[in-house]
């Protein structure tokens, strides 16, 4: 059985969704893939589908009922993952903003035990995105520096969502526990992952803004990162994590 799978959340991500699968599955470092579809209206679990049946051994599918939000997509995604035996269980977002040819850069340190956690970086080797406004720009740096000051989480880029993730490390943590959904679920799943010991590494990337379809940026998942690294920071304090 291969020891790699990616989790990739998806909502209205029909423009994307193929080219992603087909550029993953042709990666000379073999990848599964499991989709979670929250019921996207556009067809997006459909075209899946349509692939499922040219990979029926390399293509997963979880259809959910209406959006449920990114972190539990990826728990779901995660616990899949665990009760299948793989060993390096990554992330990626749907929309290309995450290059999944960086993948095989993100699974070979996990793989060669250098690291438990690789993190796909935009802000490890100065700052690494493209064709985002100064504006969001401006909020996401500030964001992983507020977060980095609160938590002493010893990454750059507390926020990344593109990552490798030992399967040692999922099984540690609890992740009936975690409540985050947005940004904030990234840095608690980098925070646990520290406070239980495993080894961070970030792996620099360029980052780029999405080439077809809408962000999911609201205000509410900026409000949940804010209050949410306190909270993981009082929570550890005594020992409630």
């Amino acid at each position: 059985m291969n020891k790699s799978i990616v989790i990739i959340p998806t909502y209205n991500e029909s423009h994307n969704i193929r080219r992603l699968i087909e550029i993953t599955l042709s990666l000379e470092k073999q990848v599964d893939i499991l989709i979670v579809d929250d019921g996207s209206p556009d067809g997006t679990a459909g075209i899946v589908k349509t692939l499922q049946d040219e990979f029926p051994e390399r293509i997963y599918l979880i259809e959910r009922e209406g959006k449920m939000g990114l972190g539990t997509a990826y728990v779901t995604g995660f616990k899949f993952a665990l009760s299948n035996g793989y060993q390096f269980i990554c992330e990626m977002d749907a929309d290309f903003s995450h290059n999944p040819e960086d993948l095989p850069r993100l699974i070979e340190p996990v793989e060669a035990d250098e690291a438990d956690l690789a993190i796909g970086s935009r802000y490890s080797d100065g700052i690494s995105i493209v064709n985002w406004p100064l504006s969001r720009l401006i909020l996401s740096f500030a964001a992983n520096v507020y977060a980095r000051t609160i938590t002493g989480l010893p990454v750059q880029d507390t926020t990344a969502g593109f990552k490798c993730i030992h399967r040692k490390v999922l099984e540690s943590i609890n992740l009936d526990r975690i409540r985050s959904n947005g940004y904030a679920f990234q840095i608690e799943i980098h925070y646990r992952a520290w406070i239980e010991g495993f080894r961070l590494k970030e792996v620099s990337i360029i980052f780029k803004e999405r080439e077809e379809g809408v962000s999911k940026m609201s205000k509410s998942i900026v409000r949940e990162a804010i209050w949410r690294v306190w909270a993981l920071k009082i929570r550890s304090i005594f020992g409630q994590l």
